[in-house]
């Protein structure tokens, strides 16, 4: 099965530049097929729309009031006009599609379109909370609540008179003011966000689990432990519940985790396909290269293989703002090259430097930087006609090239093999300085032949012989942030 190679899209805003771009309205009922295709040629498996679901006046009112996201909107726009906020994409008030995106028919044509060709659709599901704008004709049972006034509360008219209900929140944040906090100690919730799971499900082929590891029962228990409940909570975990639920009648239904504090063990065994791995972005972004090397060789090849490699998402700050061309070019082939899915964001393949909020509507254009543009092109391009993605993978130990030299430090290699005597070798020196290594292939029983190596980004051509790549190793020596995809075929 291929490893999936995701892009991230802002729906409200590519919509708003697509109809500009083509001088007519556009929906999801109606895009471009040339933009579809674009992203099929491009490699991507996976369209993750961000933001389709309908959104309240209340949660656009506290994006409209809060005075740190106005600076931020001063930031991206210079000037900006309250037609250009709206609610937050995580502050829910109905699982349907935004009329104004083109509505659920227009999310049907949408995905029609993609499986045409070849591609999936993942979609968000919020599981921790819903909006200010939720419909309170829910049990008010199923919202963290107090009978009297507590911090980051706020007071709602229910069936049962005034409860003071509880904004959703990540312990280690003041409250998302937006949105009301689900209580998952009750089976009552646990079981009505099933069946909202499910309905996605309907209209998709995977789901981004916003802040999934908030619903993890001990983490959810310290979190609300000021709230207590006369219930017990649950003894199992909703994801393992939910995960299995859906899983049973789409196998293949993909569930990708945004998580954090060393939880993703946790959500891959209870049945996550992917989880976020912002320990190796973080290392990468803080250019610490022998701590990336190391992130790989301390996990399993199997944490590996479920983890999602990034350098930029809507909630990370443009990695082209951060690494310099050239050091962005070596961390994208890393994230390229390493199993798992490769998850890339909408702006980043034009080398977009402005990070935007999640509640605007529209965003300045920024020119596309010729360099970084060109980089993806040639990376993604060069893809397919390697086993990068495609076959079996193993991140490979480098040694010393020579000895004294630590340079071999900074050096992430994987190597590649879709079949018997088709190899291709991802190599990169993440280090500021011209580093060397030797490192030795596995060629799985065909260590007798002679083989001939191509860089793929470059006119160069040598040849090896097996037994000599075994066990001698291959010689490598790459300039600061340099990169490589080698070729491997045997000599006929």
């Amino acid at each position: 099965m291929p490893h999936p190679l995701l892009y991230e899209i802002n729906t409200r805003c590519w919509l708003r530049e697509l109809s500009e771009k083509c001088e007519r309205s556009l929906t999801l009922a109606n895009v471009p097929e040339a933009e579809v295709a674009g992203w099929q040629k491009l490699g991507f498996t996976h369209i993750w729309l961000m933001g389709v679901w309908t959104s309240g006046p209340l949660a656009r009112e506290k994006a409209l009031a809060d005075a740190n996201l106005q600076r931020a909107y001063n930031e991206v726009l210079g000037t900006w006009r309250p037609e250009d906020v709206g609610a937050s994409p995580y502050a829910i008030a109905e699982y349907r599609v935004s009329p104004g995106l083109g509505g659920e028919l227009g999310l049907q044509n949408f995905r029609r379109q993609l499986h045409q060709q070849g591609l999936k659709l993942l979609l968000d599901f919020v599981p921790n909370h819903v909006g200010l704008d939720w419909p309170m004709d829910e049990p008010e049972e199923m919202f963290v609540q107090s009978p009297s006034e507590a911090p980051e509360t706020f007071p709602r008219k229910t069936r049962a008179g005034i409860r003071w209900l509880a904004h959703g929140k990540d312990p280690n944040f003041p409250a998302w003011t937006d949105t009301i906090q689900l209580d998952y100690r009750r089976l009552a919730t646990r079981t009505r966000m099933t069946q909202v799971l499910q309905s996605i499900a309907r209209r998709c082929d995977g789901v981004r689990c916003d802040m999934a590891m908030l619903l993890l029962n001990d983490v959810f228990a310290k979190t609300w432990e000021k709230f207590p409940i006369a219930d017990s909570a649950p003894a199992t975990e909703f994801w393992a519940e939910a995960i299995s639920t859906i899983k049973q009648a789409d196998p293949g239904f993909l569930f990708l985790a945004e998580v954090y504090w060393g939880l993703e063990p946790r959500l891959q065994a209870l049945g996550f396909d992917y989880t976020y791995d912002k320990v190796l972005y973080d290392r990468l972004v803080w250019r610490d290269a022998p701590g990336v090397q190391r992130h790989l060789f301390e996990k399993s090849p199997g944490f590996i293989g479920a983890s999602a490699h990034f350098l930029e998402n809507h909630d990370e700050p443009r990695i082209a703002s951060i690494l310099s061309p050239a050091e962005h070019r070596a961390a994208a082939l890393l994230i390229l090259g390493l199993p798992g899915m490769r998850f890339l964001h909408e702006g980043q393949l034009t080398g977009a430097r402005r990070k935007i909020p999640v509640q605007l509507l529209r965003r300045r254009v920024e020119p596309a930087d010729e360099e970084i543009e060109r980089m993806y092109r040639e990376l993604l391009l060069a893809l397919p006609a390697s086993a990068v993605g495609q076959g079996m993978a193993e991140v490979l130990r480098p040694v010393a090239g020579l000895p004294e030299n630590p340079t071999f430090r900074n050096f992430v290699i994987v190597q590649w093999r879709v079949e018997l005597g088709k190899i291709d070798l991802v190599v990169i020196n993440l280090g500021p300085q011209p580093g060397r290594c030797s490192v030795r292939l596995n060629l799985g029983g065909c260590s007798s032949l002679q083989w001939t190596i191509k860089d793929l980004f470059r006119p160069a051509r040598f040849e090896h012989s097996g037994h000599e790549l075994e066990n001698s190793g291959l010689c490598l020596e790459l300039p600061a942030h340099g990169a490589q995809l080698l070729h491997f075929e045997p000599v006929r």
